[in-house]
């Protein structure tokens, strides 16, 4: 059985994790094939969202308990190899020109924290439970560190990271991590929702916001004159910024929402 099932419907790519038998925990298997669809969808133009799943009871449980036993084993440098094809993967998925939509149910722990919070968008089920539970395990959430520390911020970070305490739905939303929780029979249709929110906005828009929050994220505001002026120059004057204009002028819809 595959790790990961990739299913097109138009222009939604979804990928979904499919080892329902371990709570879509995380090997080396499903690291590959995650980076090697991350990789495809970045070259694929056609592609305006992508949601990321997990097949079954949960969305993510983290690392496979099988993985982490070999793990005990290897060097530092296997370790090192190891840590660098997550980090890969988690830049990969980060930096999707397209918005990643995260359907978050049953449990996101340790890595699953992670693929949530590359996500632009989380949708989580109410009885979902979250934790980054690696110190109790003697390690550290390093490799996901930066991409959920950006999204909780330092004060949450110091709670959770450090102690490794589970959280529910309510708390994630909260700190950031999840944007709308839902009864787990309603996931799906706020996940269409948010996908039909993303169809209805420019593909290059979106590709080039998505850039530019990475770009000024931080920074002071006299800082980025020249690139935050530049950037909505170009992007008037662009097709489908003049496409967007003439349309919302002329009361009709975009060609990319027809």
């Amino acid at each position: 059985m595959s790790s990961l099932l990739i299913e097109r419907d138009g222009p939604i790519l979804r990928i979904t994790l499919n080892r329902p038998e371990v709570r879509n925990a995380i090997d080396e298997n499903v690291i590959r094939a995650l980076t090697s669809a991350a990789t495809s969808a970045a070259e694929d133009s056609s592609v305006r969202a992508v949601v990321l799943a997990g097949n079954g009871k949960a969305f993510c449980s983290g690392a496979d308990v099988g993985w982490m036993a070999k793990a005990i084993a290897y060097s530092r440098q296997e370790n090192l190899s190891d840590a660098e094809d997550m980090a890969r993967l988690m830049e990969r998925l980060d930096t999707l020109p397209m918005p990643v939509i995260g359907r978050i149910q049953g449990s996101a722990l340790g890595g699953g924290v992670g693929l949530a919070a590359i996500c632009d968008i989380v949708v989580s089920a109410d009885d979902a439970v979250f934790g980054l539970s690696e110190v109790k395990l003697g390690i550290l959430p390093a490799v996901v560190g930066p991409y959920v520390l950006r999204k909780i911020g330092i004060s949450a970070a110091r709670e959770l990271f450090l102690t490794g305490v589970r959280f529910d739905a309510a708390r994630a939303r909260l700190i950031g991590l999840v944007h709308e929780v839902v009864p787990a029979d309603a996931l799906d249709a706020a996940v269409a929702r948010r996908v039909a929110d993303v169809l209805a906005a420019s593909p290059a828009g979106i590709a080039r916001a998505k850039a530019l929050i990475r770009e000024i994220a931080g920074a002071h505001p006299d800082h980025v004159i020249g690139l935050t002026t530049n950037a909505i120059a170009t992007q008037r004057v662009s097709e489908e910024g003049q496409e967007g204009l003439r349309a919302f002028l002329e009361k009709r819809k975009p060609s990319w929402s027809a």
